[in-house]
């Protein structure tokens, strides 16, 4: 798998599990930037995570939605030919996490990292399946979900919520589910599925009443930052544990779909969570103006 894709992922620091399959990891800024004693990203403060001794993977890049905010590239795509086996990604993972870390070794005088940050992140236990293209497209997830759980890691499962009948299979730490839409109309001209997932989605949210379970909404201002009875209508009937409320980030190649303009502050984040508060139970229970980011639970 030597794609013009593939070579231009490698550049920016995707590690692939096999040269046929599309499983990849990559260390997220949050990761590096830990690791060097800095902050740490948003999941830290909302969840516990320690963020240097986290692994951003996927194992498959394909995904069944073109998301104008998404900052993958959706004009050049990885082809895969066959799919990663879940041993296969869990053999090799700390392997390709330590080389994509290498520059950050302690014994290195460029680098500001302590011997207990390297050690600690060369024994990584949280795997967020998260990185990029849509996981539950990967027939073995519930198999590979299960074999990072016997090594004792936490487990993070973000999805786009269209495979509902793979999300049921699936018992991570805690299911992350992206709900970018008031309505169907705007769900199919921001998302831009493949096929109408609406319904889909709607039976992914009503999985999580009985499981750890978060939903994620990105703000893109303009496009989706409207309808708040109707996001607290559905955050209502899902009974999910954490509401996240997200403002888009102008990064990527969503540059080429979007403007600057459509990435809203942190203040506009807040004021339309605010907003969707007054028609739910949820209540912000913390933020992180940082990453534009406000958490709620219901209260």
């Amino acid at each position: 798998m030597q794609s013009e894709a593939c070579k231009s992922l490698e550049k920016q620091g995707y590690q692939f599990f096999s040269k046929k399959s599309s499983a990849a990891l990559k260390p997220c800024m949050w990761n590096k930037r830990a690791l060097l004693g800095g902050d740490m990203c948003y999941k830290h403060q909302f969840y516990n995570i320690s963020s240097h001794r986290c692994v951003q993977m996927t194992p498959t890049l394909k995904c069944n939605q073109r998301c104008l905010f998404c900052w993958r590239s959706m004009e050049y795509e990885v082809e895969e030919e066959e799919e990663c086996p879940p041993e296969i990604i869990l053999e090799r993972m700390h392997a390709l996490q330590k080389k994509s870390l290498a520059g950050y070794n302690w014994i290195l005088e460029s680098s500001t990292a302590t011997e207990k940050l390297w050690n600690e992140a060369l024994n990584p236990d949280m795997i967020a399946i998260s990185l990029s293209g849509e996981p539950t497209l990967y027939s073995k997830l519930p198999e590979l979900i299960e074999l990072f759980k016997r090594g004792n890691n936490t487990t993070f499962l973000v999805s786009n919520a269209t495979k509902p009948e793979m999300i049921e299979r699936c018992h991570p730490y805690q299911t992350y589910i992206s709900l970018d839409a008031p309505d169907k109309k705007t769900y199919l001209s921001v998302c831009r599925p493949e096929e109408d997932f609406w319904g889909e989605i709607q039976k992914s949210l009503s999985l999580l009443k009985d499981r750890r379970s978060a939903i994620r909404t990105t703000v893109v201002k303009g496009l989706n930052d409207f309808g708040a009875e109707e996001y607290a209508k559905m955050y209502q009937s899902s009974g999910a544990d954490f509401i996240e409320v997200k403002g888009y980030m102008f990064v990527g190649h969503s540059r080429q779909r979007l403007v600057r303009e459509n990435m809203p502050e942190h203040d506009y984040v807040r004021d339309f969570a605010l907003e969707i508060s007054k028609y739910c139970d949820y209540k912000i229970i913390d933020e992180n103006p940082l990453s534009r980011v406000v958490c709620m639970r219901r209260l």
